[in-house]
């Protein structure tokens, strides 16, 4: 409910300039709410997210669907990346389904602990590096950074000797270092995160804006509704920087009462995840709730200049279908696991 009030703050303003006749951003997040908590309803209680042949498929789909949005008049274009695939009504993004497959397809794979680790770590790697590679291509960097630091999370709790993490932080500096080499543009992002006053009006705009926003807000912000940096000072306030409008109207109390409800949320998973009675669901509630607190963390980071700008979502608040969605969908999935007897087959 926090997200839509603050979509309907935040947009209302980019909404009636760009899209004017359209429907309103608060009323499709609340379409979208309603479909996410009824899916998170109807999958709590099926026993099919608890097969092995089920997450398998579920990766299978992703990946076709990584591979479709790449295909031109399938894949939608919106802001220089190729990641959403348009259904008509709305525009679906499969990035959001594979970070989700691949967890679960992985913490399976890490709770059977085979003798032969080697081709555990091996498996494991390759299915991250299909999906992680399809989705660069888009460029999705956001997306693919946030699954790789929940598949480490994961793979940390599973128990694997710290030399593989040293081998993975290696690999993860030389591969960040030809990422930025092939894209220029990471590099500008990198320098303007260092001094977004460099460039102001061009690589720094869009920190320097959300610094603006959230520097003034005082204690207890400019009050709902008053915001001023949504007169299109701040590109697309309902997305990816909403939680700067969020500080900016409702100042370092309100930002401290959704931190908190985001602390309760995450313990509150981390410790079901505890309780599980089999150790697939210990690793899936892990991962799933991991992939939710690398991407909390990474958007309020970005939004309060601690880390460089990239386009990532806030779980629950920021506007999008699929994101919303896709958030529910994992809460269905961490509440049917959490209730699992430990006695059903695996297929």
């Amino acid at each position: 409910m926090i997200g839509i009030l603050f979509v309907h703050s935040a947009g209302s303003y980019w909404s009636e300039v760009h899209y004017q006749g359209q429907t309103p951003f608060a009323l499709k997040q609340g379409m979208y709410l309603i479909v996410g908590v009824a899916g998170a309803f109807f999958i709590q209680n099926k026993s099919f997210l608890r097969l092995t042949t089920f997450w398998h498929v579920l990766y299978i789909i992703s990946v076709v669907l990584l591979i479709g949005v790449l295909i031109p008049g399938i894949g939608v274009v919106r802001n220089g990346s190729q990641s959403w695939i348009s259904l008509g009504f709305t525009n679906f993004q499969p990035a959001e389904l594979s970070k989700i497959a691949v967890l679960g397809v992985l913490a399976l794979a890490l709770a059977k602990e085979p003798k032969n680790k080697g081709k555990l770590y091996m498996r494991s790697a390759l299915l991250l590096l299909l999906p992680i590679g399809l989705i660069m291509v888009q460029p999705d960097f956001g997306s693919a950074f946030v699954l790789v630091v929940a598949v480490f999370m994961l793979l940390f709790v599973a128990g694997l000797p710290l030399k593989f993490f040293f081998a993975i932080g290696l690999s993860g500096v030389i591969g960040l270092a030809a990422l930025i080499i092939s894209a220029p543009y990471r590099l500008i992002r990198i320098q303007a995160f260092l001094d977004p006053w460099k460039d102001p009006l061009g690589s720094g705009f869009q920190a320097i804006q959300s610094l603006l926003a959230i520097g003034p807000a005082g204690l207890f912000g400019f009050g709902y509704g008053n915001s001023r940096q949504k007169f299109l000072y701040l590109p697309e306030p309902q997305n990816d920087f909403i939680f700067s409008i969020l500080l900016e109207e409702t100042g370092f109390i309100g930002g401290l009462i959704v931190i908190m409800a985001f602390v309760v949320f995450f313990t509150t998973s981390y410790t079901m995840a505890a309780r599980a009675k089999t150790r697939e669901a210990q690793l899936m509630i892990v991962a799933l709730t991991s992939l939710l607190v690398v991407q909390t963390f990474l958007n309020m980071g970005v939004v309060t200049g601690l880390l460089p700008v990239t386009g990532v979502t806030l779980p629950f608040i920021s506007y999008g279908g699929s994101s919303l969605v896709m958030t529910w969908g994992i809460i269905g999935i961490i509440l049917n696991l959490a209730n699992t007897s430990g006695t059903e087959g695996r297929r």
